[in-house]
This record gives C-alpha cells, structure tokens and sequence, in this order.
C-alpha cells in the first residue's frame, strides 16, 4: 500500500483538528437574527450641505432615496467654522418644505454673537423645526478653538440657550474615544454630563468601528449617572483612505481588522461597497444584540450604502401614504 503524500496527510490532519475543535469548544450559532414579529431598528440619517450645484443635485437624490425608509429624524451639518452655514439652513428649510421628513438642524457655537445664534434658532423654530443638534463647533483649518466674545462659549452654554427659546429636542455630541482637544477621557465625560444636565435630550456618538469601544463608553456613561439615550454613530466605509483621514483628525481609532478587509481593492469601487455593507452591518447587529436598537447613520451624501445596510437590518421603505416616524 503506498503511503499518502505529505500534503495529503497535511490535509487529513487540519480535518482532524476542526472535527476535535468542533466536538470539543463551545457552539456558537452566529449573531442573533431578529424575529420577524419584532420592530427593525429606529435610524436617523446625516447628510452634509452642498457647496456646488452639482453636489446639491446629489444631496437631494440622496435625500429622495431614504425617505421612504422613514427615519426618526434627519440632520444636516456644518462645516468647520460655520463655513456652510447659509446653506444647512437653506436645506434645512427645504427638507421642511419638500419632504415627509423631521430635519434636525446643527447649530454651532463658532463665530456668532448668542443674539445672532439666538436669531437662528427662533427662525427654525418659526420654520417648523423643533429639533437641533447642539455643537460647540470647530474651528476654520489651521486654527484653535476660542469662543466667540459675545457668543455661546461652549455646547453646554448654547443648549441652555436654546431651552430658553423653545422645547426644541436638542441631541448633542458624544465621544466613546474621547474628543481630541480633552483634558482627559474624565473631562470628556464631564462635558458630555454638563451638556445633558443642561437640558439635550440624547447624545448622538462620535462614528467608531470597534464594536466593543461603545460598550465600554456605555459602561462609563452609566457609572457617571448619565441616563439620557446615547445613540452610535455609524460612519459605512466605501472609501478606505478617506476614512482613515477622517479618523486621523477626529481621533477614532481604525482597527487593524478593517484595514485588512479593504486590503487590495482601491480599484475596485464595487467590491468595497460589498464589504463595506458586511462591515457595517455586522457592527450593527452585535451592538444590537447587546440591546442598541437606535442608531445614526454618517451617510456622506451616498444613499445606497446605507440604503443597503438598512435593508439587511430589516429597515423597509414606509408603504405609500403612510406617515413620517418623525
């Protein structure tokens, strides 16, 4: 009888040790699926202002691709130093005007006097808009952050200003890794109490990709008394070497494991938007099955990704007629 080659033998060992380890280690069956008697998860979408009119053009094809899937709210940034300003408020006011949806407008504390902010904001509410999302904002590139002489110094200061005009809902900014310019992961902390104790009614996070990075922040949450709804932000990556840019100035960590899944595919768009659905839906149903069921999603003015994510989620276009889960 002639003796089996090495690789086969190779093989026939490698079979061995898979049937000793799936004998003899725990059974794991996958993630939990959701029963289908159960509600999907609620969503709340962020899109960024057009600065041409051809992105304006792919803001609102955007816009018009996930409404149907009634999200509990939608909001529109601004960019750094307030730069686009004129034009988040200009759709912001649209999106009341031409949509089924609930806008939720950024509001900054950069470069404007508390009467000029103040002014802003009884405009939305006199639009229509009762939700803000309350930020200290950042500065213009190159500079540090200093308040504004006659403004709102800090978020917390411009939520107990907006309590002052109207109930507005008012979600603020949350940091599972800790905003950059913190004196500590404590005074972050700190910050985000100080900002909730003044009257936001959530926190929407900081995007992460690291599952366990936001259930650790929960914990801490938690032990600081903070009892307010603290929504994950969800940031779909299509585009590797964008977000690891983006993550360079924001300070949240890229995990060694998504660097790998993108691993070769800078010319191949369709392939990383594959992945990028897996990824970010597979982060999302273990954040679910830890009991997560609100989430926010950075679109970056690209429906379909999330679009796709929401579907795998169990998210479904809203029947027609049928009202905003505003």
């Amino acid at each position: 009888m002639n003796e089996i080659p090495n690789s086969a033998q190779a093989t026939d060992q490698a079979r061995t040790h898979t049937l000793e380890r799936w004998l003899n280690n725990p059974r794991v069956s996958g993630l939990p699926i959701r029963d289908a008697s159960l509600p999907a998860p609620l969503l709340s979408f962020e899109f960024f202002p057009p600065r041409t009119e051809a992105l304006e053009t792919q803001l609102w094809a955007c816009i018009r691709r996930l409404e149907p899937l009634q999200p509990r709210f939608v909001s529109v940034t601004y960019g750094a130093g307030g730069t686009t300003q004129a034009r988040t408020h200009a759709t912001v006011a649209r999106i009341v005007a031409e949509t089924s949806l609930t806008p939720a407008a950024h509001l900054t504390c950069v470069g404007a006097t508390r009467e000029e902010v103040d002014a802003v904001a009884r405009s939305y509410w006199e639009a229509g808009v009762r939700h803000i999302v309350a930020l200290r904002g950042d500065a213009p590139p190159g500079a540090s952050y200093a308040p504004h002489p006659g403004g709102y110094a800090y978020a917390a200061d411009l939520v107990a200003g907006l309590r002052r005009i109207g109930d507005f809902e008012i979600s603020v900014a949350a940091y599972p890794e800790t905003h950059p310019t913190a004196l500590s992961p404590q005074d972050d902390l700190d910050t985000l109490k100080r900002k909730l104790d003044a009257g936001a009614t959530r926190a929407i996070s900081q995007y992460f990709f690291d599952p366990e990075l936001f259930l650790r922040f929960l914990d801490r949450c938690g032990a600081a008394g903070i009892t307010a709804p603290v929504v994950p932000g969800i940031m779909p990556v299509s585009n590797f070497a964008q977000a690891k840019k983006f993550s360079d100035m924001c300070g949240a960590s890229v995990p060694h494991w998504l660097e790998k899944l993108f691993e070769g595919l800078d010319d191949d768009a369709e392939t990383r938007r594959m992945v990028a659905a897996f990824a970010a839906a597979e982060q999302v149903r273990l954040l679910q099955a830890n009991g997560i069921d609100e989430f926010h999603f950075y679109t970056l003015n690209r429906p379909d990704l999330t679009y796709a994510i929401a579907h795998i989620l169990g998210v479904r276009p809203a029947s027609p007629g049928t009202a905003s889960a505003g």
